[in-house]
């Protein structure tokens, strides 16, 4: 359990995916009670450990647990982030700083991660990530030290990494290389020789062309292969020219990240390029000896577009307004913006992969490296300089890095890609450098001051979104149409992130079906938890989506994380808010604004909403529970639910005027999944009048709608509130209307012990509306087992409330109407019924009115509508038990 929270260190793990960790698909009954008392000898033992801090290191935090740790005490956060920076310096070309970084790194291990802790899926899928993590590091490291010379060092080393990883076509390139610059041509071919032996005999398949490219510059003697430095315009290990577009190595290791040289490129082969800008090198202008940035005469560059998504699916809309404007003669700029995980950067590669002959040369800079908050002016010039081929120191200011990018691509057709932009200071140097050249941003906001063409992206369809997560899974085709397929999709947002999270459920060590993934992920308690188990940092890539956002309108966020899912209206944000509606517009706008929440205006009787996406809600309220004071969550809930219960309260089941466009019902109808969302928190936080009010107003549409489900569901918690309130009149009315819904699904015992206790709670509060709507009940109770006197006993009491209660009166003379149909009065009968009609008109309830009117008019007939049935209450029959 230690080890489960020691890598989900900071964040919150759940119960349940603490539960699988233990004991897997095969949990004992008591697994909730024995988690706990492992907790609690946790907690004592990190006592032990740390007497000042130990015991409050584990806290608990629904739905789960959070063990909080200092991340530099812990050996997996320092090793990624010494990892991430040495991929940094590698990006700058900084190899004596990438080579010592990765070091460090990989001093950090002392074994295969978790070899000796029994561990389930979480920490399975965990050791696997870890382990190609160092792979890379490894890879990255040893590419370092072959471009500072270090090749016979190596060689060692590289001979016991080719033997553990024996598939692992850059570490035999990397060996080659450092052999043959060792003086070693014949055993360099021999690595070869060994690799594709391995390969024919056990997978049919020949080395990638990368290393074949490699294997014949070795085999002619190529001496360019000596230098441990890279040459301008050299041709790579692939046999390509920097530049020409090829696509990236098949054969880097996962996780290894975009290298400055090009794909295929044989480490140091060449004239060094530099080892950054000026500004990396200290403080004070550099030597006066410093050789001249220069580009490379041929027009190369050193670095290509990374691969293509190939998940990538649809988007063809937003692909074809896209490749029109990048075909367009001219420079320009386009700005393509969408919430964090939709998938901006996958639609920018693929449109330059798909316009690339169009240009010289496409290039590809990420703005906010993975591990690193958003690079400045200086590194984003720097960045772009390195990857169009220029060579030597660079300089520290931005002016002279912007006037030597001008001169650097002058002449040349540019598509120049900046992924992640935060802000306009940030590419605001570049796009002066280059004014006749095409910028491709991609960007969570559009940030003030830039201008351009702007795509707005959204999450997919539906439909390619389940096309996405089948493919991301590997799964055939036709499971796209599965019901199960769906509903993972719609639990994900379609956000493509998320998909992508999920689709590793099925393919990672667990191997869990669709089916129960499907199942997993319906419980929104605990789905942030299930994506991050299955895909580990996807709730930081998801958070990413917060990064920039002001305080204020942090606050406001996590507040509507207690919205229920779906639109919500401005009265409802300015209840969270605790604010007037003109200022919860404001703070909505620069959500929007942020892509934290969706829009959509007023239209044809449609009011304007907000929505706020699925996940971000979830994470919204998680951070709610971690970061606000209870009592203020607790008071934001109750203004909440009074604005529900006022929007129910003024709309009524039989208003006859529309609301917000739509009839009451239908109104009441799409909005009754967050109602009783909201039914549900108000009951979980105790809040138990407000829980109460809005359950009251809420039971006349369930009654309308005939919806038994929903209202046994509210109304359970209702009573319940009304018990602790002491309400005696709001437990009457609440039992009575139970027994209402147990006699509609013909539970009569339940009725009738429903009815009795409702009468009960009448007398002791002096209810007596209530009281006499209990003894109608009973009345239909008598009534339907055969005993109509004492049913017609039970009557004249409700009779005497009937000038208090219209509703009362109904039901008063409903029952004495079909007791006179069961004595054959049909004239009786029909005037009871027309007095039904009366206060049904009275109420304005349209559906009591036509209740009235069928019995009348079946009465006015020869015979019943539907021989041997009769509607005894509206929408509810019985066989007849008399004519």
């Amino acid at each position: 359990m230690l080890a489960t929270l020691l890598v989900r260190a900071n964040e919150i793990v759940s119960v349940d995916g603490l539960i699988d960790e233990l004991w897997g698909e095969n949990p004992p009954r008591t697994a909730t009670t024995t988690l706990q008392v492992y907790v609690s000898q946790l907690r004592k033992l990190l006592h032990e450990a740390d007497a000042e801090f130990g015991r409050d290191a584990l806290v608990t935090r629904p739905p789960g647990y959070e063990l909080r740790i200092d991340p530099a005490q812990l050996d997996l956060t320092v090793f990624e982030e010494l990892h991430g920076r040495g991929r940094e310096a590698m990006e700058q070309q900084d190899y004596r700083a990438a080579a010592d970084l990765q070091r460090q790194a990989l001093g950090l291990w002392r074994g295969p991660l978790l070899s000796d802790t029994p561990h389930g899926p979480l920490l399975d899928a965990t050791a696997v990530r870890l382990a190609e993590v160092r792979t890379a590091a490894l890879e990255q490291c040893i590419r370092a030290e072959l471009h500072l010379g270090r090749h016979r060092e190596l060689i060692g080393e590289l001979q016991s990494v080719v033997a553990e990883l024996p598939l692992r076509e850059e570490f035999h390139a990397h060996l080659m290389v450092a052999l043959y610059r060792s003086g070693r041509q014949a055993d360099a071919l021999q690595v070869f020789g060994r690799l594709r032996r391995g390969l024919v005999d056990e997978l049919a398949i020949e080395p990638g062309r990368s290393l074949q490219a490699l294997h014949q510059r070795i085999l002619v003697g190529d001496p360019a292969l000596l230098k441990p430095t890279a040459r301008a315009g050299h041709a790579t290990a692939s046999g390509h020219a920097p530049g020409s577009g090829q696509a990236t190595d098949p054969g880097r290791a996962p996780g290894a990240g975009h290298t400055s040289g090009p794909v295929g490129h044989v480490p140091g082969a060449g004239p060094d390029p530099g080892s950054g800008h000026a500004r990396a090198a200290g403080p004070g202008p550099a030597p006066v000896s410093a050789p001249r940035p220069h580009a490379p005469s041929d027009g190369s560059t050193v670095a290509q577009l990374p691969l293509s998504d190939e998940l990538f699916t649809g988007r063809e809309e937003e692909l074809a307004a896209l490749r029109d404007v990048l075909g367009a003669p001219g420079g320009r700029l386009v700005i393509v913006t969408g919430a964090a995980g939709v998938g901006k950067t996958a639609l920018a590669l693929t449109v330059a992969h798909r316009t690339g002959d169009l240009f010289d040369v496409p290039v590809f800079v990420r703005l906010r490296p993975d591990g690193r908050g958003p690079l400045d002016a200086v590194d984003v010039l720097a960045g772009v300089l390195r990857r169009y081929g220029v060579r030597g120191p660079l300089p520290g200011r931005v002016d002279e890095l912007r006037d030597l990018l001008a001169e650097s691509t002058d002449g040349r057709r540019v598509l120049l890609v900046l992924d992640d932009v935060a802000d306009a200071e940030q590419v605001r140097p570049v796009l002066s450098a280059v004014p006749d050249c095409t910028v491709l941003v991609t960007c969570r906001r559009v940030p003030d001051g830039l201008a351009g063409r702007v795509v707005r992206l959204d999450v997919p369809t539906a439909r390619e979104a389940r096309r996405l997560f089948a493919a991301a899974a590997g799964q055939p085709a036709d499971v796209a149409e599965d019901a199960e397929c769906a509903g993972v999709v719609e639990s994900c947002g379609r956000l493509p992130l998320a998909l992508r999270a999920a689709a590793e459920a099925l393919t990672g060590r667990s191997r869990l079906p669709l089916g129960g993934l499907a199942a997993r992920l319906r419980d929104e308690r605990t789905r942030l938890a299930e994506l991050e188990a299955a895909s580990p940092g996807f709730r930081a890539r998801l958070g990413a989506a917060l990064d920039g956002v002001g305080a204020a309108e942090l606050r406001a966020f996590r507040l509507f994380g207690l919205l229920p899912a779906g639109p919500f209206a401005p009265d409802a944000a300015a209840a969270v808010l605790d604010t007037d509606v003109a200022t919860a517009r404001a703070t909505t706008d620069s959500l929007v604004r942020a892509r934290l929440l969706g829009a959509e205006l007023p239209s044809a009787g449609r009011p304007e909403h907000h929505h706020m996406p699925e996940l971000l809600r979830l994470l919204a309220r998680e951070r709610l529970g971690a970061e606000e004071d209870p009592e203020a969550v607790r008071a934001a809930l109750a203004r909440l639910c009074g604005a529900f219960a006022r929007a129910v309260e003024e709309a009524g089941p039989s208003g006859a005027t529309t609301v917000d466009g739509a009839h009451p019902l239908e109104w009441f109808r799409l909005r009754l999944p967050a109602l009783m969302a909201v039914v549900r928190q108000a009951h979980a936080a105790r809040l138990w009048a407000q829980c109460l009010r809005l359950v009251d107003g809420m039971t006349g549409f369930l009654e309308v709608l005939g919806a038994w489900e929903e209202r046994d569901a509210c109304q359970g918690p209702a009573l319940e509130a009304a018990q602790h309130l002491g309400d005696l009149a709001a437990q009457a009315r609440l039992l009575r209307s139970l027994g209402d819904l147990a006699w509609q699904r013909r539970r009569l015992d339940t009725a009738g012990e429903l009815y009795e206790r409702a009468l009960m709670a009448a007398d002791v509060a002096g209810a007596e509306i209530e009281r006499c709507r209990a003894l109608t009940g009973l009345a239909g109770l008598r009534l339907d087992a055969g005993a109509t006197d004492a049913a017609a006993a039970l009557v004249p009491p409700a009779l005497d409330c009937a000038a208090q209660d219209a509703r009362t009166g109904f039901e008063a003379h409903r029952v004495l109407g079909l007791l006179a149909l069961e004595s054959g009065e049909r004239g009786a009968a029909r005037g009871h019924f027309t007095t039904c009609l009366t206060y049904a008109a009275a109420m304005a309830d349209a559906r009591l009115e036509s209740y009235a009117r069928r019995r009348l008019d079946e009465l006015g007939s020869e015979g019943p509508t539907r021989p041997g049935w009769s509607e005894v209450q509206p929408g509810v029959w019985r066989l007849c038990t008399a004519a």
